[in-house]
């Protein structure tokens, strides 16, 4: 059983995504980030960084936070979602940290300074919306070639999905970026994820 500290957010829905894909038996714990729940002492000694998500692992004692490491642990704990021949694991590690360095930095601040800043300061609007569209060009040229991320559905499409989803949310279209388009279409017809995205 698995120990799942999360919160309505792309962050948190990777974890929730991926257990649901694994097929771990899991216990969801919510964190409210909008009620400073993630500062709590007893929080604090699941997760440092007082973020969200975070797992426990009640079969191996072992706690991991930082979604990304998340994702890996559990891939490595079932042998779903990360080849294991070398080639193919760092192809999906290098798309995974491109989604961990990127994709969720850059839409993370053109979220915040878009949807929740007290202050609209079109400068920052400019330059996260910007970055983000870059980014959609990256992924739609990698998805020219292959159905998933990484060739096959793996952990890369897990971590990136739930962050691109919410593009309507973000006042942006995915019209001129067919190939992730596509992609996005073909990931949300997934039972998992479709499970995942509702946690908690």
């Amino acid at each position: 059983m698995i120990d799942l500290y999360t919160f309505t957010t792309p962050n948190g829905r990777k974890a929730s995504i991926m257990l649901e894909e694994v097929e771990l038996p899991y216990n969801v714990h919510k964190i409210d980030i909008t009620k400073q729940e993630q500062f709590t002492p007893e929080y604090i000694t699941i997760n440092p960084n007082s973020k969200i998500p975070a797992i426990v692992d009640q079969e191996t004692g072992i706690t991991v936070f930082e979604s990304g490491a998340i994702l890996i642990y559990l891939a490595e704990k079932t042998g779903k979602l990360l080849p294991t021949d070398q080639k193919g694991r760092f192809q999906v590690l290098e798309w995974l940290m491109f989604q961990m360095g990127g994709v969720g930095p850059m839409f993370g601040q053109l979220n915040h300074f878009k949807k929740f800043a007290s202050e609209k300061i079109p400068y920052a609007i400019e330059r996260y919306e910007k970055e983000t569209l870059r980014i959609y060009g990256v992924l739609d040229k990698q998805l020219a070639d292959n159905e998933f991320i990484s060739g096959d559905y793996s952990i890369a499409d897990v971590a990136t999905y739930p962050w691109v989803a919410i593009y309507q949310m973000q006042g942006l279209t995915l019209d001129n970026h067919p190939n992730l388009k596509r992609w996005v279409e073909t990931v949300q017809q997934r039972p998992a994820v479709q499970r995942g995205m509702n946690v908690p």
